[in-house]
C-alpha cells in the first residue's frame, strides 16, 4: 500500500466527501424541507462517514485509526438506512435510490478492507513489540 500522508490521500475519505456532498444538495431539495430530523440525520451520518476518518488518521495510532474507520463504517450503514426512508417517503426516485446505495455500498466495502489492513498491520506490530522468550527460560537451574 502507497504511503498515505495526510487523510486527504485516503481513497475512503474521498469517496465520503463526495458523498457528503452529494447527501447535502440532495437533502436541499423542496421535498425535504418538512423533515428536519431525516436532513440532520442524513447529513450528520455523511459527515460522520469523512470526519471520522479524518480524525481516525490524525491521532497517528493504527488501534485508535480501526475504531475511528470502525465508527465511520457504522455511519455509512445508517446513510443507506435512511436512504430506504426516503424512497419510502417518496423524497427520492428508484434509480436515485439505487445509485446512492451503490455509492455507499462501495464506500462500506472500502471501509472493511481498510480495518482489515488495519488490523493485519496492528497484529503484525504486536508481534513485533512482543517480548521475545529465550530458550530455558522456564526451566529451574
Amino acid at each position: 500500500m502507497a504511503r498515505i500522508e495526510r487523510f486527504e490521500d485516503l481513497e475512503i475519505w474521498q469517496l465520503a466527501r463526495r458523498l457528503n456532498k452529494e447527501i447535502y444538495e440532495l437533502t436541499c431539495r423542496d421535498v425535504f424541507k418538512r423533515d428536519f430530523k431525516l436532513v440532520d440525520q442524513m447529513r450528520g451520518s455523511s459527515g460522520s462517514a469523512m470526519d471520522n476518518a479524518a480524525e481516525g488518521f490524525e491521532r497517528n495510532n493504527n488501534r485508535e485509526f480501526y475504531y475511528f474507520i470502525r465508527v465511520a463504517k457504522g455511519s455509512t450503514g445508517e446513510l443507506r438506512s435512511q436512504l430506504f426512508g426516503c424512497l419510502d417517503r417518496g423524497f427520492i426516485t428508484e434509480e436515485e435510490f439505487k445509485r446512492l446505495r451503490t455509492d455507499v455500498e462501495t464506500l462500506s466495502g472500502k471501509q472493511r478492507n481498510f480495518m482489515d489492513y488495519l488490523k493485519k498491520v496492528n497484529a503484525e506490530e504486536a508481534k513485533r513489540l512482543r517480548p521475545q522468550r529465550s530458550k530455558g527460560a522456564d526451566s529451574a537451574t
